[in-house]
């Protein structure tokens, strides 16, 4: 079977109009998981409580199960078992007519949180906690002292494991055409099934990936540049 190259060709620019929901899905997911996954780390830094616990058993189940179980379980299990409750109740909503994008925003949102929660841990622990009391000493409360102090520090050393989360992110989305998302992977693969021509579709999915991914990396290193000052402050 030889390669199609007007397929090709031709898919590659259908396929980006699917960019804008790939986009959205990561746009917001971040815009959910930074301040939760900061708050999840600074929770997992305190000492021994049941709300710890918690956070620390929902981190261990997202990171332990694959992205795909989630979204079957939040996708179809959930939704079915939701409607059997409202038919019980007698509740009158189909809750399988519900945007797919919310589940989609959903999942990932859940699993960005869990992976972000890590990677401010251990940034984190790169400040000294005497910088925090230090803060504390000299009148500011606890909230100035993280805004002031230790978020810029921390922000300097998570910064790479964030654009390492971000790309995964991406790449992440490529699954939500199992929501019927119509993300890029959906637009490509419907355009393959008219001719069968999966073999150029995939390799254009790979591609517009790379280039996203690509990009994105190119911006976070713009944006270490520029954090330079925080930099020393961490080494000094």
């Amino acid at each position: 079977m030889s390669f199609n190259f007007e397929f090709f060709y031709q898919t590659f620019f259908t396929a980006f109009r699917g960019l804008p929901v790939t986009l959205k899905l990561t746009a917001f997911s971040l815009l959910i998981s930074l301040p939760l996954g900061f708050l999840f780390a600074v929770i997992r830094l305190k000492e021994r409580s049941k709300v710890k616990n918690l956070v620390s058993v929902y981190i261990s189940f997202v990171r332990g199960t694959p992205i795909v179980v989630q979204i079957l379980v939040i996708y179809s299990l959930i939704p079915s078992i939701m409607a059997s409750i409202f038919k019980g109740l007698d509740i009158k909503m189909n809750v399988f007519d519900i945007n797919p994008m919310l589940y989609a925003y959903i999942v990932f949102s859940l699993n960005t949180v869990a992976l972000l929660s890590e990677v401010f841990r251990s940034a984190l622990a790169t400040v000294e906690k005497g910088q925090l009391e230090a803060a504390q000493a000299a009148g500011l409360t606890t909230f100035q002292g993280y805004r002031r102090i230790v978020i810029p520090q921390a922000m300097v050393a998570a910064l790479p494991n964030i654009c390492t989360v971000t790309t995964n992110l991406i790449k992440s989305t490529s699954l939500a055409f199992l929501m019927t998302v119509k993300d890029i992977t959906a637009v490509a693969k419907v355009e393959a099934a008219y001719g069968y021509n999966y073999i150029e579709a995939y390799i254009v999915i790979w591609i517009i990936y790379i280039i996203i991914c690509s990009l994105v990396e190119i911006l976070f290193k713009l944006v270490e540049k520029r954090m330079k000052v925080y930099k020393r402050a961490l080494v000094s």
